[in-house]
């Protein structure tokens, strides 16, 4: 097929990336360990990491690991939040030989129990703020070895002692928890597994570029998120893609060493997954936000050092434009505003250019395609609304149910071929069967129609996602939750529009009891869903639309019939 969006790349940005030029991820990541030993990796909470910190923690760590007999490809599970000991376990898994998979903090028992069975990990760095989670669900997984991290574990001797002294006693933010030792499980403390992998030696693991590097869980059409198979050809493509992209916009820097990106989105996220590893491979440093819903904070550490690219979802834009001291700082050395994980509106976008003098530049993508699949120039001047170009290797064409390639301007599917995209999902034949064309091209779910340019516009979702500041949720694992909500006696839950969240989850129930009220299912569903899972909205209806052969009509529901 014809690349169409080539002609409308910026200068110096190739048409390719070499996918194969590293065998594996862990060697591209020790390149630039070795490169960039002396530069500054991350700052969190005003303590600095350097690259040679980087490489010697996560040998240590990935030498224990491998102590512990883990087969090779093991899945290890990392539950951690934008602390310093993310980066070092994911290179320290992936520098071992094993598969990372990314777990989000919030998560309830129910599910991270899936994520962990469904997974086989035998494994999981946790921080010890959400132990209490796992403890109740561990019996019911293959996990083995168990790594407790504490918040101020790598913040220094004395600091760091007070941080988790603070986080633990004062603001009381570590529930109790008792991990059972049954069967030959090990529990140890992240400080511990560090020293004893000092006395070992890392093995560097040789891996194919076609093995995992990462399960990648997504929302599942079938009730239970599905793990998406990043290889390491995958992730080594993708952070040269974005290398390739963003490059030209952070070259007026000079030394991309200087260059401080700010990691406020979660790490656990492929959207910041990948913007970490583009960091690393830049040998730039990542100011690490713990907890980016404190935007006083947040801002406050904003003041403190020129910042040069802000990735961001929608609602994380708008809330930062809200807080007047933001209005404030000095803009001046932003090179890259970065909108994606979920549709950037124009409003936001126009606000954002006013108080900041940078434009908002949108993309798109999916777990599936190790992030980012399509983005506008980095060189744009103005809000485009589309989701912009193909990156290097990349093609996107418009397909209808039969995976024919329509003309440009015909609104079809959205499917996408490159070395970034998957090879499928764990353990999901049916899924995958499903997932893709007869000639390699990924279907999306997203409707859209590509112009003369090359450039794309979302204009409808073909499945019945919702996506709520950037994160996937589908009805059916809603419904399944609520409907065992005593007094349930059937539901549908849909996304309306919301400013700021992009869509926001509502759900219509039918009562079995008349008694039930909305406060009911509001806590049951506190109980069994993490956050952004939650329903904002509560309808009770004596029936709901369905069709002859008793199928909810979801669409009838969100068009407000």
């Amino acid at each position: 097929m014809e690349r169409i969006w080539l002609k409308n790349y910026p200068a110096g940005v190739p048409h390719d990336v070499d996918a194969d030029a590293y065998p594996s991820v862990a060697q591209m990541l020790e390149e630039s360990f070795h490169r960039h030993a002396d530069s500054p990796f991350s700052v969190c909470m005003d303590r600095w990491m350097s690259y040679r910190e980087l490489d010697r923690l996560s040998a240590r760590l990935g030498a224990w690991l491998q102590g512990q007999g883990l087969a090779p490809g093991a899945r290890v599970a990392i539950m951690l939040p934008n602390v310093p000991q993310f980066a070092v376990t994911m290179a320290a898994v992936l520098r071992a030989g094993y598969t990372c998979v990314n777990v989000n903090p919030l998560y309830t028992a129910r599910e991270l129990e899936h994520q962990l069975k469904d997974s086989g990990a035998t494994a999981i760095v946790i921080l010890e703020n959400f132990a209490h989670t796992l403890a109740e669900v561990i019996d019911h997984t293959a996990v083995q070895h168990v790594v407790i991290a504490s918040m101020g574990d790598l913040l220094g001797a004395w600091y760091g002692r007070w941080i988790t002294f603070a986080v633990r006693h004062l603001a009381k933010m570590v529930p109790a928890y008792e991990l059972p030792l049954t069967g030959g499980r090990q529990v140890i403390s992240f400080k511990r597994a560090l020293a004893l992998g000092e006395r070992r030696t890392l093995t560097p693991a040789r891996v194919a570029p076609d093995t995992p590097a990462f399960l990648q869980y997504t929302g599942g059409t079938t009730g239970l998120s599905k793990g998406a198979v990043l290889t390491q050809r995958n992730i080594v493509a993708a952070t040269l893609q974005a290398e390739a992209w963003f490059t030209p916009a952070l070259g007026k820097i000079g030394d991309l060493s200087r260059a401080n990106s700010i990691a406020a989105l979660p790490l656990y996220h492929i959207f910041a997954l990948t913007l970490c590893l583009l960091a690393i491979r830049q040998g730039s440093r990542l100011t690490l936000i713990p907890n980016p819903r404190d935007i006083p904070k947040f801002v406050e550490v904003l003041k403190k050092r020129p910042f040069h690219m802000l990735p961001a979802v929608n609602t994380l834009f708008n809330a930062l434009l809200q807080n007047p001291q933001f209005r404030h700082l000095d803009f001046s050395q932003l090179c890259v505003a970065q909108a994606g994980g979920m549709a950037a509106t124009e409003a936001t976008a126009q606000q954002w250019k006013a108080v900041t003098g940078a434009t908002m530049i949108e993309g798109w993508g999916m777990s599936e395609t190790c992030a980012i699949g399509t983005n506008n120039p980095v060189n744009s001047t103005a809000f485009s609304g589309s989701i912009g170009l193909p990156l290097p290797g990349i093609d996107i064409a418009i397909k209808d149910d039969a995976g024919a390639s329509l003309p440009i301007g015909s609104a079809g599917e959205i499917c996408i071929k490159g070395p970034n995209v998957m090879p499928g999902y764990y353990n999901q034949p049916e899924e995958n069967a499903k997932a893709f064309t007869p000639d390699g091209f990924m279907r999306t779910g997203d409707i859209g129609v590509m112009d003369e340019e090359g450039y794309t516009r979302i204009i409808d979702r073909k499945k019945d996602m919702i996506l709520v500041s950037g994160f996937n949720v589908f009805p059916n694992e809603l419904e399944q939750v609520v409907a065992l909500c005593p007094g349930v006696l059937e539901c549908a839950a849909v996304g309306v529009a919301d400013d700021k969240q992009g869509e926001a989850i509502k759900v219509f129930v039918v009562r079995s009891d008349p008694s039930l009220t909305e406060d009911d299912v509001v806590r049951y569903c506190h109980e069994h869903l993490t956050g952004y899972k939650r329903p904002k909205y509560i309808e009770f209806r004596d029936e709901l639309p369905k069709t002859n052969v008793g199928k909810i009509l979801r669409r009838e529901l969100r068009d407000g019939k």
